[in-house]
C-alpha cells in the first residue's frame, strides 16, 4: 500500500518514535568477520546525522534488532540512541513495552525494516517504511519505500521526510548554511 505525497507527509509529520532494524537497514546487509571471528559492520555517516537531527527536534530514535554486535553497540552509543534491542526476536512486543514508557502511538511511530520478520512491525506501524533491497515480499507490506538502499542513506532519508513534514527542514537548513 503506497501512499500519495500528501499523505505520505501528512503521517511523517505525526512521528514521536522512529525505530530501525540493523542489517539491510542500518547496513547494506552484509555480513563480515575479521580473522579473530568478530563481526565488521559498515554504518553510512548521513545516516547518523539524519538520527541526530531527529533527537535534537524531539524524536525519540530506537533500534530493535534480532541480531547484535559490539559494532552496532558502539555506534549506538556514539549516536546517542538510548533504546538499544539486541537479539530480539519478537519485535513488536519490545515495541509494545518501549511505546508505553514513552507514551507514543501506533501512528506516532515510524519503523523502518527489510526482512520478513519485520512485516508484522511494518504492518503496525502508523508509517512502514522499506528499502528497495529489502525481501521483494516485504515491500508488498510498506508504505515507503526509500529511495536509497540500506546501509547507503535510507535512514537519513526518512528522517529528512520526517523534519520536512514537520516543517523543521528550512530552519536545520538555515543552521547549516548561515554565515
Amino acid at each position: 500500500m503506497k501512499l500519495d505525497y500528501d499523505i505520505l507527509m501528512e503521517k511523517a509529520a505525526r512521528i514521536k518514535l522512529l525505530v530501525l532494524d540493523v542489517d539491510g537497514v542500518l547496513t547494506d546487509g552484509t555480513i563480515v568477520y575479521d580473522s579473530s571471528g568478530e563481526q565488521i559492520q559498515a554504518f553510512h555517516v548521513h545516516d547518523g546525522l539524519g538520527i541526530k537531527l531527529l533527537q535534537k527536534h524531539g524524536v525519540h530514535v530506537a533500534i530493535i534488532t534480532a541480531r547484535g554486535s559490539d559494532a552496532l553497540s558502539k555506534r549506538a552509543r556514539e549516536l546517542g540512541i538510548e533504546y538499544l534491542y539486541e537479539n530480539i526476536q519478537h519485535k513488536v512486543r519490545q515495541y509494545l513495552e518501549l511505546a508505553a514508557e514513552l507514551g507514543v502511538t501506533e501512528e506516532e511511530t515510524c519503523y523502518i525494516g527489510d526482512d520478513l520478520i519485520d512485516i508484522k512491525m511494518l504492518k503496525l506501524a502508523g508509517l512502514g517504511v522499506t528499502v528497495p533491497n529489502s525481501a521483494s515480499t516485504v515491500r508488498d507490506y510498506a508504505q515507503y519505500v526509500t529511495g536509497k538502499p540500506g546501509g547507503m542513506g535510507a535512514v537519513r532519508e526518512v528522517c529528512d521526510l520526517i523534519l520536512k513534514a514537520k516543517g523543521l527542514w528550512g530552519e536545520i537548513l538555515n543552521g547549516y548554511a548561515a554565515i
